[in-house]
C-alpha cells in the first residue's frame, strides 16, 4: 500500500503542475493591477454618486435631522428602478470599503493554491470575490426594503420622527458594545484566518464559490455593527464611510485583531453617548 507524506504531497503539488516563476508573477501583478483598477473605479463611482446625493439635499424632519433622499423615489422612477440605483450604488461601495482588507485574503488564497495553472488559479480567485460580494449584494437588497418603508413610515408619523435620533445614538451604542462580545471575535477570527501555502486546498468552481460565500458570511456578519453605524449616520456620508472603511481593514488586517476591535469598540461607544446626548438636547 503506498502512503504519501504531507511533505511529499506539498512537494509534489509544487513540482508537479506548477506555473513557472515567470508565469506566477505575470499573474500576480496582474490580480495586483485588477484589483488597484477595481478599486479605484468603485471609489470614483461612489464619490461621485455621494457627491449627487448630498447636491439633491434632504427633506427637514422633526427632531432636527434630514431624511436622505437615498430612501426617496424620484417622481420619474419606479421602486423597482429606485431599488436597483441604490442596489449599484451599494455594491459600488462595498466595493470601495471592503477591497483593502480583501484583496490580502484573497492574495493568500492563490498563495495556498499556487500549484495549479495560471488560468485555474486566476479562475479560482474571481470565483472567491464574486461569491464574496454577492453575499454583500443580498445584505444591500435587504436593506433597501426596510430602510425605504421605515423612512416612509417616519415622514407619516412625526413622533418617529422626532425619535430617531435616539435610535441613531442607541444604534451606534449597541455597534460599539458589539465590538466586545464573542461572537464579533469568532467572526473576525474567521476573517482573518485565511488559508497559507498548502496541498488540501480543493481546486474547482464548487469549492472556490462555497469558500466566498463563507467568508462573505463571517466578514459581513463582523462588520455588521459597523456597517449599522454607517446607515444610522448617513449611508452616502463620505467621512463616515471613510472612517467606518480604515476601522474594519484595521481590525482584520492588523496584528492582533480583536484588541484592535475592542479599541475601535471603545471610540464608538464614546460616540453613541454624545449622539445621544445631543439628541436629547443637553448637547
Amino acid at each position: 500500500m503506498m502512503s504519501t507524506s504531507k511533505a511529499e504531497c506539498c512537494r509534489h503539488v509544487m513540482e508537479g503542475p506548477a506555473i513557472s516563476s515567470r508565469g506566477t508573477r505575470a499573474s500576480s501583478h496582474a490580480f495586483l493591477g485588477v484589483a488597484a483598477l477595481l478599486f479605484a473605479a468603485s471609489a470614483v463611482t461612489t464619490v461621485v454618486g455621494c457627491t449627487t446625493m448630498s447636491a439633491m439635499g434632504g427633506i427637514p424632519m422633526p427632531g432636527g435631522w434630514s431624511m436622505s433622499m437615498t430612501w426617496m423615489r424620484m417622481p420619474d422612477q419606479s421602486w423597482s428602478g429606485t431599488a436597483a440605483a441604490f442596489l449599484g450604488m451599494w455594491m459600488a461601495m462595498m466595493t470601495a470599503m471592503m477591497l483593502p482588507s480583501l484583496v490580502p485574503m484573497l492574495w493568500r488564497y492563490r498563495q495556498a493554491l499556487i500549484g495549479t495553472s495560471r488560468t485555474r488559479l486566476d479562475g479560482l480567485t474571481v470565483l472567491v470575490g464574486l461569491a464574496y460580494f454577492f453575499i454583500w449584494s443580498v445584505f444591500g437588497a435587504l436593506i433597501f426594503p426596510l430602510s425605504a418603508a421605515l423612512a416612509a413610515f417616519a415622514m407619516e408619523h412625526p413622533t418617529l420622527a422626532r425619535a430617531m435620533p435616539i435610535a441613531a445614538g442607541v444604534v451606534v451604542l449597541i455597534a460599539g458594545a458589539m465590538q466586545f462580545t464573542v461572537w464579533k471575535a469568532r467572526h473576525l477570527a474567521c476573517c482573518r484566518d485565511v488559508p497559507k501555502h498548502g496541498c488540501s486546498m480543493p481546486t474547482n468552481a464548487i469549492a472556490a464559490w462555497r469558500h466566498g460565500l463563507r467568508l462573505g458570511v463571517h466578514c459581513s456578519c463582523s462588520s455588521a455593527g459597523l456597517t449599522a453605524i454607517l446607515l444610522v449616520i448617513g449611508v452616502m456620508n463620505l467621512t463616515a464611510m471613510t472612517v467606518v472603511t480604515a476601522a474594519i481593514t484595521a481590525e482584520r488586517l492588523a496584528p492582533g485583531g480583536e484588541r484592535v476591535a475592542r479599541g475601535i469598540g471603545a471610540v464608538v461607544i464614546g460616540a453613541g453617548m454624545f449622539l445621544l446626548v445631543r439628541a436629547v438636547g443637553f448637547g
